[in-house]
């Protein structure tokens, strides 16, 4: 059988669509054979049904522990690995089922509907005060730096108990490990630059408890030092590198979609569905790993035990047996059921937390900056395909007076 060699990871089809080898396996054969650099065979699946299915079912490991030796490509927010590695104490994105379970179930409370609801009034101040500093600054300027980046970092700092002081030093060393290609000695200093830093908050937090998540997991005795690191450098990482990219990447499709920019401007009621369409249309966190534990039938194919599969949500949720014209960003859509927090066991625990992010912080920049536009052309912006969450690294945008 054909094999596709390595995964196509080039945007050539433009800064928001999956690469079109990407797109013509998924139209072709939905789950593929896929031939890794270092010459292992695994799979790639592209199509949503099969996705879906896929994450939906526990035997398809989440562990980095078992499988095939050389991971070829890093699991997002994973250190790379070069044969299985055991798993990091509390980092449960990492973990199956009951491993898995015993450490998510501690926050499931922090993170329900109705406490994400009760915090939407303070995220919208947060939002509020980050435009206002915004609007006293000179155009052009980097939308990353002074607002998609800010947002989601005062909020999770505020949650998790971090000193937003120390937003430069993990926002700086965060980055760093989610670069792909790098030196594994590059990489693993930013994680153990970031360990050490949380190692010792977790450790302030049991001794001198406050009002925020990673102390009420403190004053759980049963969690050891180790695991309290693990799952807050989890929730620190994945609580502002996805919503950050969001913010800026989703910016950046509107002002090039003026029309549903300026609906979305003359009836905000359309913002939710508008955010549910742009995390379909962006999936930011695209590529994920699983292991297959045992021979399984997916998608007509036979996946042998200890495969190394390759799921690309971005594929999934550009499937036309899913959403119709789904290579169209349409804000009118009902994109109910995307992908793009996952599925299954593993599906994004803050996602709320999210949503209520981007309806806020969409909805006050283009009520408080009609004017906005890019302040580059559009082909000059710097995309993140180095990185393991797809965005921009900077977005310079400018806007008339008239706005201030």
């Amino acid at each position: 059988m054909t094999k596709t060699a390595g995964l196509p990871m080039d945007r050539d089809a433009g800064p928001f669509d999956p690469p079109r080898e990407i797109t013509r396996l998924r139209e072709t054969r939905p789950v593929s054979p896929l031939l890794f650099p270092d010459g292992h065979e695994g799979w790639l699946v592209t199509g949503y049904d099969a996705v879906r299915a896929l994450m939906a079912d526990p035997r398809f490991s989440s562990r980095q522990d078992i499988g095939v030796l050389h991971v070829p490509y890093e699991t997002p927010g994973m250190p790379v690995a070069t044969e299985p590695s055991p798993p990091l104490p509390g980092v449960f994105i990492a973990m199956d089922p009951p491993d898995h379970s015993r450490l998510r179930k501690r926050l499931t409370g922090a993170f329900t509907v109705k406490r994400m609801k009760q915090l939407e009034a303070h995220i919208v101040d947060v939002v509020e005060r980050q435009l206002d500093v915004l609007a006293k600054l000179t155009p052009p300027i980097d939308l990353v730096a002074e607002f998609a980046l800010p947002v989601p970092s005062l909020v999770i700092c505020e949650l998790l108990g971090v000193p937003y002081a120390d937003r430069a030093e993990f926002q700086a060393n965060s980055a760093q490990f989610m670069v792909k290609e790098q030196p594994l000695e590059q990489k693993m200093g930013a994680y153990i630059a970031l360990n050490t830093f949380l190692a010792e908050l977790v450790t302030r937090k049991r001794a001198e408890p406050g009002d925020d998540i990673l102390s009420d997991l403190a004053g759980q005795d049963d969690l050891s030092i180790e695991e309290l690191t693990g799952v807050a450098f989890l929730l620190l990482l994945a609580g502002h590198e996805t919503t950050a990219n969001m913010l800026s990447l989703g910016t950046f499709a509107l002002l090039e979609h003026p029309a549903q920019r300026a609906e979305l401007a003359a009836d905000p009621a359309l913002l939710p569905g508008a955010v549910e369409e742009l995390l379909r249309y962006l999936s930011v966190a695209d590529i994920f790993y699983r292991y297959a534990t045992e021979d399984i039938e997916l998608g007509g194919e036979t996946i042998p035990e200890g495969s190394t599969v390759v799921v690309s949500l971005l594929a999934a949720n550009r499937d036309p047996k899913r959403f119709e014209n789904p290579d169209v960003l349409d804000v009118h859509r009902t994109a109910r059921g995307h992908l793009s927090f996952g599925h299954g066991v593993h599906q994004c625990l803050g996602q709320q937390l999210a949503r209520i992010e981007m309806r806020a912080g969409f909805e006050a920049l283009l009520r408080r900056f009609p004017t906005l536009e890019l302040a580059v052309p559009a082909s000059e912006v710097k995309l993140r395909t180095d990185m393991n969450i797809y965005g921009v690294h900077e977005l310079p945008v400018t806007w008339t007076a008239a706005d201030q």
